[in-house]
């Protein structure tokens, strides 16, 4: 069967925009075939830093015949409705269409449609260029004298040519004829553009892709990936040493060279007293560049590693000498910003009201940037106030949160002042990927606790799925409080994610206090942090009249206290604490995040391989001390051993038994049934059932021992408690009548199921779980 073959080739294609690129060119092309009823045996994309290719194989030569039925109106419509009829099928005459026969609808007509199928050219060469015209280039440009003209073809760099040949193994394939503004198609291309600018003519893939090797392209991405992590690595390892691993670097160059060569370069071994993050940033960001470091995982080496485009006659030596030079030049502004951090600012006076308020010590460099933070009055949000006024707020929710994670409050304390500090080093105003890492460098030398160093790096944790969580007790303290001031702050202002839209990172925020939570088996009640950091809020959201204070003012007024703004606080405070009524739109807020979170934790969960409908069954269950719902610890271990529990058999039969006995409940409910709130045991005795008896006194069993497990918080052991129970429900069922004729025997009977109910819904609603 035939092969299509497709370059479309640029003056240059970004190298972040080129992978999605050509699996877009691959998507729109064999969506755009199969529709014009085309089939093929397989499609893959290629790209390179100036083209886009395509290789489909075994194309269908020719589209197929297809007949279509096109029913009609009755033969006794109306004359207007037989002419849209016939509009409609393409018909010129009433005697070319057919009568159709229905018993129940009577005779109507009917148009056969015949629509020949159409060479593979053909088809391509009317898809390609409306493909073309409309490709989702991230950002595009017109070019030329052309793009003075409306609708001019845009383009993500200037298009240079289109090659497209399509045609069999066993004979000369033919040029898919199409233009595109001003451009034609063919069969020709060029090779690099430095060792082979000359046009040459292709035919099929396997030829094209040889012509290319031999005209200094490496077409395939993945090999270009590997020739430059080979030919690096074997550089590295013949100077006793290793390359640093960067996927991402290795990625993004790839995509800038279509011949990788790698070069090895240097720059002066002083430099390396600068932090290595730096240095690695600093070569990543600016030349594109592998670090190295000595074998076995060792400290870093002067030595870095470039890719050129380029076979250059003196092996590199210049490219590397000119690449040293930059790298050593933008490493002297590294040391400089480096040294620069350490020293004193120059206007302490001015900081000292500042530090006071916090609690810095001026004398120290990190405390001098977190005073200048805060001096400074840089915004956080309009409506949530300045950095320095969030770190307080962190600050005090760190220290309330350390005692539940097992840190000391007084290091959590410290940490949170100082967290943001960097944020005004000249470091991480060159560096911005660095924030965090160079606060823990400076906490570092001047003397601070190692578990204030670790939090102060550790707090912005995790940054996404595949980022560790802190694991030491205070940066846990800091990093929850980070995250939970996010969460709480911009829930209160109504800046909810929406749909796709989250520009504050607020999913991935509750997603890295889910993560943290789990992964250091913190059990704490949300409800009441949350509760507590709205107070903190208070300040910033009076001021916005965030909310109505009908009930409230009374009592303000009734205990003559004058509102302030410094008061804010204290008043929710005494709110809570005389139990005159929580303020409505803090426990709105509270609940509305609480349920954000849980949706959060049904997506971490499903992620870990739990079932979505055992999260829900939990959450609407839980009565009776089955724990917290706002505990996310104690959720996830309740969805765990439920769903081990209904892995089991005793599990899934007493799933089939609860829910018969919840359906036998609502149906007596709809009809207007009372279920006594206890079973009569007198009259349950004389009903003389045995499985009925043995039921009973299996659920006070149960009952006895799901208040020991639940108290101590084992799930386990609360389901194998709901298990003893299976045998006796199963034994009910089969031999018991629920709906006897005598009402009072009934009334007790709907007693004992609603006891089952109770039973289960105190672990979880087992109405909710699914299959």
């Amino acid at each position: 069967m035939p092969d299509l073959l497709l370059e479309l080739r640029s003056e240059e294609i970004p190298a972040r925009m080129q992978r999605k690129a050509a699996g877009d060119l691959k998507t729109l092309v064999t969506d755009a075939l199969i529709a014009a009823g085309l089939t093929f045996e397989g499609a893959r994309e290629y790209w390179t830093p100036r083209r886009l290719t395509l290789d489909i194989r075994g194309l269908d030569a020719r589209s197929r015949d297809v007949v279509e039925e096109r029913k009609g109106p009755r033969t006794d419509a109306n004359e207007k409705a037989i002419e849209g009829f016939l509009r409609g099928a393409g018909l010129s005459s009433i005697s070319e269409a057919h009568v159709h026969s229905d018993p129940k609808k009577g005779d109507f007509f009917v148009a056969h449609i015949r629509r020949n199928g159409r060479p593979a050219e053909e088809i391509v060469a009317s898809v390609m260029p409306g493909i073309i015209r409309d490709f989702p280039w991230p950002k595009s440009m017109r070019w030329g004298a052309a793009s003075a003209e409306p609708g001019s073809l845009r383009w993500v760099r200037p298009l240079q040519s289109i090659l497209c040949t399509f045609g069999p193994e066993t004979a000369e394939p033919v040029v898919v004829d199409f233009e595109v503004g001003g451009i034609r198609s063919g069969n020709r291309t060029v090779g690099h553009r430095f060792h082979a600018p000359a046009e040459f003519a292709v035919r099929r893939f396997a030829d094209y892709a040889d012509k290319l090797e031999k005209a200094h392209v490496v077409l395939d991405a993945e090999r270009r990936r590997e020739i430059i992590r080979h030919d690096a690595e074997n550089l590295a390892f013949a100077r006793g040493l290793e390359v640093v691993p960067d996927d991402a670097l290795l990625e993004e160059v790839s995509g800038l060279v279509e011949w990788p060569v790698a070069i090895m370069g240097g720059f002066d071994a002083a430099f390396l007293d600068i932090p290595p993050e730096v240095i690695r940033s600093t070569i990543r960001a600016n030349q594109k560049c592998f670090v190295t470091r000595r074998q076995g995982g060792g400290s870093l080496s002067n030595d870095f590693i470039l890719v050129s485009n380029i076979e250059a006659p003196d092996g590199g030596a210049e490219i590397a000498r000119g690449n040293g030079k930059v790298v050593r030049a933008r490493l002297s502004d590294a040391l400089y910003f480096w040294e620069t951090d350490r020293r004193d600012l120059p206007d302490l006076e001015g900081l000292r009201a500042s530090a006071a308020d916090l609690g810095l010590d001026l004398s120290k460099p990190l405390d001098q940037r977190m005073a200048k933070l805060d001096a400074l009055g840089v915004t956080f949000h309009a409506k949530l106030g300045t950095q320095g006024q969030r770190v307080r707020r962190i600050a005090a929710l760190a220290e309330a949160i350390a005692p539940l994670v097992g840190a000391d409050r007084a290091e959590a304390r410290r940490a949170a002042l100082l967290a943001k500090a960097d944020l005004t080093t000249e470091a991480v105003g060159e560096f911005p990927e660095l924030q965090g890492l160079m606060g823990r460098y400076y906490a570092t030398l001047q003397g601070e606790a190692p578990a204030v160093q670790v939090a102060v790096e550790d707090h912005y944790k995790p940054l996404g799925p595949g980022d560790r969580v802190p694991s030491e007790p205070v940066a846990i303290a800091v990093a929850l409080a980070d995250k939970l001031d996010t969460l709480v702050g911009f829930w209160s202002i109504d800046e909810k994610p929406t749909g796709s839209k989250d520009p504050y990172a607020l999913r991935r925020a509750a997603l890295g206090v889910i993560r943290i939570i789990l992964a250091a088996s913190v059990s704490i009640s949300l409800r009441s942090v949350l509760l507590r950091h709205i107070g903190d809020l208070m300040p910033y959201l009076i001021d916005q009249r965030k909310f109505d204070y009908d009930t409230e003012r009374k009592w303000f007024a009734g205990s003559g206290i004058e509102i302030r703004m410094t008061m804010a606080k204290d008043l929710l405070a005494r709110l809570f604490e005389e139990q005159t009524g929580a303020v409505p739109f803090a426990v709105e807020t509270t609940e509305d995040l609480l349920a954000f979170f849980h949706d959060r934790l049904k997506v971490q969960l499903r992620d870990e391989g739990a079932r979505h409908d055992l999260l829900d069954a939990v959450l609407s269950g839980g009565t009776g001390g089955a724990g917290a719902k706002d505990d996310l610890l104690d959720v996830s271990r309740r969805v765990a051993a439920l769903g081990a529990f209904l892995d089991t058999p005793d599990g899934a039969n007493l799933l089939a038994g609860t829910r018969r006995a919840a359906n036998i409940l609502a149906a007596e409910e709809k009809k207007g049934a009372v279920v006594p709130e206890a079973v009569d045991l007198q009259l349950l005795a004389a009903a003389g059932e045995p499985a009925e008896t043995a039921l009973a006194g299996a659920i006070d069993r149960a009952e006895m021992l799901l208040d020991e497990a639940l108290q101590g918080r084992d799930y386990p052991r609360a389901m194998a408690a709901l298990a003893e129970l299976r045998p006796f429900v199963d034994g009910f069922f089969e031999t018991v009548l629920v709906n006897a004729e005598d009402e009072r025997l009934r009334a007790n009977r709907l007693a004992l199921l609603s006891r089952i109910r109770a039973a289960t819904l105190r672990v979880a609603d087992f109405s909710r779980i699914s299959g």
